[in-house]
C-alpha cells in the first residue's frame, strides 16, 4: 500500500511539473524574429569555438535527437550545423535497415557512424527507434523490445566509459501543436516530403507513443547517460534552448587565432579573364 501511495505521489509530482512547464511556455511572449536571429548569431559563434576546441583536443561526442514526430528535431539539427564544418559536426540520419543490416546485431549499424577524434555526431533518430516506432508499430518482438531496454544502458555505459561524451535529447511537442504542424505539411508543397504514412499512424497513436516514451525514460534515463527533455511548441525558443544547453554540456575554451590579412593580389600577369568566357554556357539569369 505504501509503495502504491509513493508511486501515485511521484506521478502527481511529474504531472504537476509537466503542467507547470506547459503553462510557462504558453505564458511567454512571442519571440520576435529579430531577437531570435540575434541570439542565434551569438550561439553560432560559440558553436564555432566549440568546433575548434573539439578538433584541437581530439574529443569525441554523440548527440542523440529523439522525440515525437513533428517535434522539431530536424530544425534544431539544421541550426546547429548551418555555420560549422560538416567534417566535424556529422549528421547520421539512417534509413530503414537493409536486408543485410537486419541480420546484424541491432546496434551494429549505428556503431559504424560513431565519431573519431575531433568529431561530433548528431543522430537524427537513433538506436531508440526500437523503444519508439518499432515498439508502437509492432516492428519488433516483445523479446527484442525487452532486451533493448535492458541492454541500452549497458551499451551507453560502454560508450561513456570509452571516452565518448553522450548527450540525449527528447523533443516533446503538444498534441495541438503537432496536429497543426501535420496540417501545415499537408498544405505546404515544400514540406510534403516530411509527411509519411508512419507520421499519420503516429498521429492516431498519441498515447501509445506516450506509453512507449514513459517506459523508455524509466529504463534508460541513467546517471551516465541522462535524458534531457526539450519542450518544442515554440520552435524558435526550442532551437535556442537546445543549442545553449548543448554548449553547456561540453566544456570548451576559445582558442587564440592569428589575425587574417588578405594581402595584395598579384597583378603582374593580369589579362582579361572575363573575355575568354565569351561563348561558354551560362546559367540564365531569371532573377
Amino acid at each position: 500500500m505504501a509503495k502504491h501511495k509513493k508511486a501515485k505521489k511521484e506521478k502527481n509530482r511529474h504531472d504537476e511539473q509537466a503542467e507547470a512547464g506547459q503553462a510557462s511556455a504558453a505564458n511567454k511572449p512571442k519571440l520576435s524574429t529579430k531577437d531570435y536571429e540575434k541570439e542565434l548569431y551569438k550561439l553560432h559563434g560559440e558553436l564555432v569555438k566549440l568546433q575548434e576546441w573539439i578538433k584541437h583536443k581530439g574529443l569525441r561526442a554523440i548527440v542523440v535527437f529523439e522525440g515525437r514526430d513533428a517535434a522539431g528535431k530536424g530544425g534544431v539539427i539544421k541550426r546547429i550545423t548551418e555555420r560549422v564544418s560538416p567534417r566535424v559536426f556529422r549528421v547520421a540520419a539512417l534509413p530503414v535497415p537493409s536486408e543485410r543490416e537486419k541480420t546484424q546485431l541491432y546496434m551494429q549499424r549505428y556503431i559504424a557512424h560513431f565519431p573519431a577524434a575531433g568529431e561530433i555526431v548528431l543522430f537524427d533518430r537513433s538506436w531508440y527507434n526500437r523503444a519508439g516506432v518499432e515498439r508502437v508499430m509492432g516492428f519488433c518482438s516483445e523479446e527484442q523490445y525487452a532486451g533493448f531496454l535492458h541492454y541500452a544502458p549497458i551499451f551507453e555505459k560502454a560508450i561513456t566509459d570509452g571516452g565518448i561524451l553522450l548527450v540525449k535529447y527528447w523533443f516533446e511537442v503538444g498534441m495541438e501543436e503537432q496536429a497543426r504542424r501535420f496540417e501545415d505539411r499537408i498544405e505546404d508543397p515544400r514540406k510534403l516530403w516530411k509527411l509519411s504514412p508512419m507520421d499519420t499512424e503516429s498521429y492516431k497513436r498519441w498515447y501509445d507513443y506516450s506509453r512507449a516514451r514513459d517506459a523508455m525514460l524509466a529504463a534508460t534515463d541513467t546517471d551516465h547517460a541522462p535524458w534531457y527533455i526539450l519542450r518544442t511548441d515554440d520552435k524558435k525558443r526550442a532551437r535556442l534552448n537546445c543549442i545553449s544547453h548543448l554548449l553547456s554540456m561540453i566544456p570548451y575554451e576559445a582558442l587564440p587565432r592569428e589575425k587574417v590579412r588578405l594581402g595584395r593580389r598579384r597583378m603582374k600577369d593580369r589579362y582579361d579573364d572575363e573575355a575568354v568566357l565569351a561563348g561558354r554556357n551560362f546559367v540564365p539569369e531569371k532573377y
